[in-house]
């Protein structure tokens, strides 16, 4: 056992103007019990469909998934093989999981004043009971406690699931997935956890392998997608399954937000480009604009929320994307503009009250100027949090300077961890409830909203706001 030495502050995330941070406290410890809605993420469900499944080594838990971990490592001239991160053509990789902590726990330094820091710092305390601070020398110590705590019952991770109190928890799902774990999960009564459905390695034809994707698609649904008729047809056909198994919402990602609308000529001719390797320069943005402005029908018509996340620079690093593959930490935010590239789907549905939409981005100089004025007008439109760079204490502190004052507070989506490290969920959704507590807490001491008004506010950012824009309700 770890002999106890240091704990968290209680004054994390909180301002150092007393009044203010008193009322921060006040209102953290009002919506600290509420349970966690966890809307859109990327947990691997294997861990919760197997009743006997374990995270493994506390390498397996905290690094070798997790890119927020590694991409700092690798910054700093750490190969991605001494890290154990599997490889695309089975070259040799370190395997010996204490030693890649060691390396870990030499370069915890790197963590200082990030939020991946204030996670692991959170994660070891409050859900394992380590209250030394990682370094060279208790590596192995930890390293062997941590190990011996995964083994017991209480560290499954179902055990977990329902430690941290999370009401309904979101996946994120390919088109073609058969959600066979979904399944057998609903099966045992876990219908709170639900599939997203995700279309990206089909409808953006610019997708690394994108006519395997296809053939997988055609596996699932049964029969084969030669044309574009038949293509709508099987992701309509894939959304109504996703709806059956609980979803509430669609996903998409791209690089830029544009959108336009094709002719049934125009979007036939370029999906039998694609069949045939075919595409010109411009054929993927134009058909991935089209397939958003697809989709805003479908959920019209179905009734799913749909999500954009824009605004990144997939696989940057070829050299990484080539050993390694996707989601390595190589990916990269870009300048975006949204008030032109979405007048197209808005034209037709931005007024539409069945339309619900909620938009991410990585440009946070479209905050202000684009984002918060589009949520604040059209009736479609949510903004979701602060996302993957921006999902930090400045990520945040800047979201609600930037956003609320336009866009105003009911026309934002609340929070979601956004996450594949699952012991990392409570502890983001702790640093957002305190930075949302600290924000009230300031407008309160300013006058701008009365204390009573603070406490409503506090309970809609951690919990009512969520469940009423992605339909959880």
């Amino acid at each position: 056992m770890l002999t106890k030495k240091r704990s968290l502050s209680g004054d994390r995330c909180f301002s150092p103007e007393p009044i203010q941070r008193q009322i921060a406290h006040q209102f953290f410890d009002s919506i600290s019990a509420l349970p966690l809605v966890c809307p859109h993420g990327h947990v691997d469900l294997a861990l919760l469909a197997n009743p006997a499944a374990r995270f493994g080594s506390p390498t397996e838990l905290f690094i070798i998934p997790d890119h927020y971990i590694f991409r700092m490592l690798y910054s700093r001239g750490i190969p991605l093989q001494a890290l154990g991160i599997p490889t695309s053509d089975s070259s040799l990789i370190e395997t010996d999981h204490r030693k890649i902590w060691q390396l870990f726990a030499e370069h915890f330094y790197l963590f200082r004043g990030t939020p991946s820091g204030l996670w692991l710092k959170d994660e070891l305390y409050n859900v394992f009971g380590v209250d030394e601070p990682l370094n060279s020398r208790n590596a192995g110590d930890i390293y062997d406690y941590l190990e011996d705590q995964l083994t017991l019952p209480e560290f499954s991770p179902r055990a977990l699931f329902k430690r941290f109190n999370i009401e309904v928890l979101c996946t994120t799902d390919a088109a073609s997935d058969t959600l066979e774990h979904h399944q057998s999960l609903h099966q045992e009564g876990f219908t709170h956890i639900r599939p997203t459905f995700r279309p990206d390695a089909v409808v953006n034809l610019d997708t690394p392998g994108w006519r395997e994707n296809l053939a997988k698609l055609e596996s699932t649904v049964d029969w084969e997608i030669s044309t574009y008729a038949t293509f709508v047809q099987a992701l309509e056909e894939r959304r109504a399954f996703f709806k059956k198994m609980g979803a509430t919402a669609t996903d998409q990602s791209a690089a830029t937000p544009y959108t336009t609308h094709l002719c049934d000529r125009e979007a036939e001719a370029i999906f039998a480009r694609a069949l045939v390797s075919k595409l010109n320069p411009d054929d993927a943005q134009r058909f991935t604009g089209h397939m958003f402005v697809e989709m805003a029908r479908m959920s019209v018509e179905d009734g799913l929320v749909m999500q954009m996340h824009c605004g990144i620079t997939r696989n940057h690093n070829p050299a990484v994307f080539e050993q390694f593959g996707s989601d390595k930490g190589a990916d990269i935010p870009l300048q975006i503009e949204w008030t032109e590239n979405l007048r197209p789907l808005l034209e037709v549905y931005g007024n539409n009250r069945n339309f619900h939409l909620i938009l991410f981005g990585l440009d946070e100089s479209t905050y202000s100027r684009e984002l918060a004025p589009l949520a604040g007008h059209y009736p479609a439109i949510l903004l979701g949090p602060p996302w993957w760079f921006h999902d930090s204490v400045n990520g945040m502190e800047r979201y609600f300077e930037r956003v609320m004052e336009t866009a105003g507070l009911y026309n934002t989506a609340g929070f979601n961890d956004d996450t594949r490290a699952f012991v990392s969920i409570p502890a983001r959704h702790t640093v957002w409830r305190r930075i949302a507590c600290n924000w009230l807490a300031g407008l309160v001491t300013r006058g701008l909203v009365e204390e009573e008004e603070g406490y409503e506010m506090a309970r809609a950012l951690a919990y009512d706001l969520a469940r009423v824009a992605y339909k959880l309700d």
